[in-house]
Formats: C-alpha cells, structure tokens, sequence
C-alpha cells in the first residue's frame, strides 16, 4: 500500500514503523510555561575552571538535578555550557543563581541573558 508520503507500509501505519525503525523514539506533553509558573527563561553561559573529569561529572549531575535548569548542553570551546533556566520572575531567578549556580565546583564565569521574544523553539 502506498501512503501520502510515496512509501509503500505494507499494511501498517507509517508512525509505527517509524516507532519500530526507532526514528520516533517517544512523545511529549507541551507544557504552558506561563501556567506552570516558569515563564521567565534565561540562557545562562558557564565557563569552568577544571578539567579533570570527576568535577565535571559532579558539575553536570548537579545541573541535571535543578528543576529550574530545562536544557544544559556542554560545548567544544567556550563558553563551557550552556544551560536553559526556567523560572516563575526575575526574583526566582536571582535565587537560583545566587543559591545555586555560582557557588558550583569549578564555576569561574556565568552570563546570564534574559530571553526577549522565542521566535522558534521545541515545542
């Protein structure tokens, strides 16, 4: 049987062999960042100061463990990392960088810049 698409599904759907090939590997919910209370979101660039791996595992655990951080990638170069923080307002986030990011392991710089308008995004 041929599909919109131009391929041929033998009889099933499209998605489930996409599902089966692992292409589509899950789904989500798009959650309202204003009616979860987190719509202040701040792109936060972080250099370190180590390079020894045990620190920067333990710098990376604890950044996957903030549920105000949404995103952290590391990076070639500098900054380090880049991370997406999303909170309820301004204050919120001075909390958590004051309490949270700066005291880190190896943290020796942080820019943080404030989101104005997301053009383009994941969800």
């Amino acid at each position: 049987m041929l599909c919109a698409a131009g391929w041929v599904t033998g009889g099933r759907s499209p998605r489930l062999r996409l599902e089966e090939a692992g292409v589509i590997s899950g789904y989500r919910a798009r959650v309202d960042a204003e009616a979860a209370g987190r719509a202040f979101e701040v792109v936060v660039a972080v250099e370190i100061g180590v390079n020894d791996l045990q620190t920067v595992e333990r710098l990376e655990s604890l950044l996957a463990s903030y549920d105000e951080v949404i995103e952290c990638r590391r990076l070639f170069g500098r900054p380090d990392y880049f991370i997406r923080v999303a909170v309820a307002d301004h204050a919120a986030y001075e909390t958590f960088l004051t309490t949270k990011l700066i005291g880190l392991p190896a943290v020796i710089r942080v820019d943080s810049h404030l989101i104005m308008k997301k053009i383009k995004g994941d969800d």
